[in-house]
């Protein structure tokens, strides 16, 4: 994963083309979650819950990456004695 790649999570827009589709959902539990992250609506509310599912994956990923170091020059004595402090 590239390090830009945790800016682009809160794209709220389709990229992709779009599945209509038919589902049961408890009543209680989605209430919650349009509460938990600010949405209205079905559509949103699932829309949102996919949407922070892939940023929380990312997120994790990021994270990963930061403590291997993998990638990363902040464990190379040259790369930071000329960083800016």
């Amino acid at each position: 994963m590239a390090l830009h790649s945790i800016y682009f999570l809160s794209v709220n827009r389709y990229t992709y083309k779009v599945h209509k589709t038919t589902i049961e959902l408890d009543e209680k539990l989605v209430a919650q979650a349009a509460e938990a992250l600010g949405t209205h609506g079905l559509k949103a509310t699932v829309q949102r819950a996919l949407e922070e599912a892939v940023a929380r994956k990312l997120r994790l990923e990021f994270i990963e990456q930061l403590t291997d170091m993998d990638g990363l020059d902040l464990d190379n004595d040259a790369v930071m004695n000329q960083a800016w402090r």
